[in-house]
């Protein structure tokens, strides 16, 4: 119980503080681009806005974890999904060619480096991993659709 009530004043401050700066914002903002206070206000925001995304991706991946760890079935389940994901990349990188494909503009490109045989390989495999998982995901409807008829 007092975890909850500490919680919920958390919630209640970040809420304060997320309701104080955009009221701050709006109040800051002005029609000439060069003015230092708008600028603030919005960098000021915009790190905000990160550190509660952070703090949120962190939390989900902490009890996440917590979960996962306190629930054989729920890691089990984790651990399939997990070698499933290894699989699917691992086939689709066997499939994916190294070589830098050709189109008008590519020599751009390869001169900046930002295709390299690298790069093309690891396009090919995300394609490749793109074409299995839609063509899993077909199947598994298809199935589902014919397992449901004869259920």
């Amino acid at each position: 119980m007092k975890l909850e009530k500490v919680l919920n004043i958390l919630m209640w401050v970040l809420l304060a503080v997320s309701a104080f700066l955009i009221v701050s914002l709006t109040m800051n903002l002005s029609d000439n681009e060069a003015d230092p206070t708008m600028g603030a206000w919005i960098n000021t925001n915009l790190t905000w806005s990160y550190i509660l995304l952070g703090a949120s991706a962190v939390v989900a991946l902490v009890f996440a974890v917590l979960h996962t760890a306190t629930d054989k079935d729920a890691a089990k389940k984790g651990l399939i999904a997990l070698v499933f994901a290894g699989v699917v990349l691992a086939i689709s990188y066997a499939f994916a060619s190294d070589a830098i494909p050709q189109f008008h503009g590519v020599d751009k490109f390869v001169a900046d480096g930002s295709l390299t045989q690298s790069v093309s390989k690891w396009i090919g495999t995300t394609l490749y991993a793109t074409y299995i998982l839609l063509f899993l995901s077909i199947i598994a409807i298809a199935v589902s659709s014919v397992y449901r008829i004869f259920k």
